[in-house]
């Protein structure tokens, strides 16, 4: 069995591009956060601290691409609205084709 710690990553960050697990990882560190049932106990000096400030940090960086994200997309409505209304109505799309070649 090959283990890295590099294909553990891989594995998360592809698994958090779905909607749905981003939700489930923001939640499962909110509520272990909260809860008073830990891992590494935070009364142990430098050892129950780090663990919590791993979950802090997912869950800033989860949330704030979130928002990011929310951000984006609604400028985009707004983008697309906006050059909509400034295209002379008269005017076409024009299609190009291009052959695909494959690069090896």
């Amino acid at each position: 069995m090959n283990f890295s710690i590099q294909s553990l990553y891989t594995w998360y960050r592809n698994s958090l591009r779905n909607p749905k697990y981003r939700w489930w990882v923001i939640l499962g560190t909110l509520v272990y956060l909260l809860s008073p049932i830990d891992i590494a106990p935070d009364f142990i000096p430098i050892v129950g601290q780090i663990d919590d400030v791993l979950l802090l940090s997912l869950l800033v960086s989860e949330v704030s691409g979130l928002v990011i994200e929310g951000w984006k997309a609604r400028k985009g409505v707004a983008d697309t609205k906006a050059s909509n209304t400034s295209e002379d109505s008269t005017s076409t799309n024009k299609t190009i084709e291009v052959d695909a070649v494959s690069v090896k």
